[in-house]
């Protein structure tokens, strides 16, 4: 245990790192023959996302896919964000990607390379449904950092237009120092890589990280925005997920609002100025300076 005057943030790290072997571990002894529990694909919501009849408008021509963070799934991580997106004229699509057998509802844990060949299907079939040449992305944490994977080494630069990174994990994370202290732990790391991948993966230095960023950040014709907040926990330093390359916009949400205490999740889940820079991102020619006082947007 960490002593009771251990600092906050290492504590609240250490519990991330706990819950994240914890659910390994429920993977692991999970019965070998166990099936997924019966998740619906993403259909139109009341809140007007996932919505196959809309068709993107002069103003928004192009539709927008959400891709959820890791634990996260098409609707959850989204209650916030589709609607804001859909109030302002955009058709809005989200995806579950990453499942894994007898996990339901908690996605975004396969192997990301994986993940990303989901993403391209899904995208494809967005693009069949609306007609539209291109989607722009938007991403929360892994789903910030996985569709570089689809841009980069499946030709999704062909059907992008702008990716829109919130909190990604683009050169991974070191949870604060806390991922150095896996090989402490017997068998931590082998059963991070075996029945959790995503999470391996997504470690500072894996093997997926290195191939996806060697040779550059970035891929041509693809405009990149990441939004990161100074309070992050989860995706450390956070600085590591500012990406470098032409096209490249990296903000920190403290430059915009000096009172914005956002962490990891609610940057993603609930903060309305982060909300309103996404939607600059998404329409540059249109933008508008963002603020305090754009949670009243």
């Amino acid at each position: 245990m960490l002593p009771p005057h251990a600092p906050a943030r290492l504590r609240r790290a250490l519990r991330a790192l706990t819950a994240a072997l914890l659910l390994t571990a429920a993977a692991v002894l999970a019965p070998a023959g166990a099936a997924q529990a019966a998740v619906p694909a993403p259909t139109a919501t009341d809140r007007g996302w996932n919505d196959y009849a809309c068709k993107p408008s002069a103003a928004h021509p192009r539709p927008v896919v959400l891709v959820h963070g890791t634990l996260g799934n098409s609707v959850d991580n989204w209650l916030g964000l589709a609607p804001y997106l859909v109030r302002r004229g955009y058709c809005v699509f989200s995806l579950d990607y990453g499942q894994l057998p007898g996990v339901p509802f908690f996605h975004g844990l396969g192997p990301v390379a994986e993940s990303a060949g989901q993403l391209d299907a899904f995208v494809d079939g967005v693009l069949a449904a609306t007609g539209a040449p291109e989607v722009d992305l938007v991403g929360h944490s892994q789903g910030g950092m996985m569709p570089r994977h689809y841009l980069k080494f499946l030709g999704g630069a062909a059907e992008v237009n702008a990716l829109v990174g919130l909190a990604p994990d683009n050169h991974g994370t070191t949870l604060l120092g806390l991922t150095a202290l896996l090989p402490h732990f017997p068998g931590a790391a082998h059963l991070l890589n075996e029945k959790t991948p995503a999470l391996a993966d997504q470690i500072a230095g894996s093997p997926f990280l290195r191939r996806l960023n060697e040779g550059g950040d970035t891929v041509p014709g693809v405009r990149y925005t990441v939004i990161a907040t100074r309070y992050d926990q989860v995706v450390t330093p956070y600085r590591s997920q500012f990406l470098d390359g032409p096209g490249v916009r990296n903000v920190l949400l403290q430059d915009l609002c000096p009172v914005d205490l956002s962490e990891h999740l609610a940057i993603g889940l609930v903060d309305r100025v982060a909300f309103h820079e996404v939607a600059n991102a998404l329409d540059p020619a249109r933008a508008t300076p963002t603020t305090c006082a754009s949670v009243l947007g």
